[in-house]
C-alpha cells in the first residue's frame, strides 16, 4: 500500500536528520554516565564540560549522541518489520497473526509519524488509528 511506504520514508527520514545531527553533536565521541548527570565525558573518560541544575543535566543525559544513535538503530529494525508486511495494514484487517502483526507495528509507526505532526511533509491521514480487531459481531 503506497500510503504505508510514504508513512515509512517519512519517519525514516526523521531518524537520518535526527541521525546526522547526533553524529555532528559528536557521535559517539562523548557520553553522560548515568551515575554523573550533568557530566559530559569525552571518549577518554574525562569531564569536558559540566551542566547541573533546573533539570538540564538529565535531559542531556538522556539525549547524549551515543545514546540517540542507538534508539535509531532499534526503530529502524522495527521499521524494516513493519516494511515487509506494511501492505496488511489497512483499516479492514484480516483476522489473522500476520494481519494482526501489521496492524500493531502500523500503529507504532503511526505513533513515530505523530511525534513530527508539526513537520510540513506530515499527513493528517497517518494518525494512529484504532481499529475493532475480534470476531465479528452477531446480530
Amino acid at each position: 500500500m503506497a500510503e504505508n511506504t510514504d508513512l515509512l520514508a517519512f519517519v525514516r527520514a526523521r531518524l537520518a536528520e535526527e541521525e546526522e545531527t547526533a553524529r555532528e553533536a559528536g557521535g559517539d565521541g562523548w557520553r553522560t554516565p548515568a551515575d554523573a548527570p550533568g557530566e559530559v565525558h569525552d571518549r577518554a573518560g574525562g569531564i569536558a564540560f559540566v551542566v547541573r541544575g533546573r533539570g538540564y543535566d538529565r535531559h542531556i543525559a538522556l539525549q547524549d549522541p551515543a545514546r540517540t544513535l542507538r534508539r535509531i538503530e532499534t526503530t529502524r529494525v522495527l521499521l524494516d518489520e513493519y516494511e515487509e508486511i506494511a501492505a496488511l495494514d489497512t483499516d479492514r484487517p484480516a483476522q489473522d497473526f500476520t494481519s494482526g502483526r501489521a496492524v500493531g507495528l502500523g500503529f507504532e509507526v503511526r505513533q513515530m509519524a505523530a511525534e513530527h505532526a508539526g513537520h510540513p511533509d506530515y499527513r493528517v491521514k497517518w494518525l494512529p488509528r484504532f481499529s475493532h480487531w475480534g470476531p465479528p459481531s452477531e446480530g
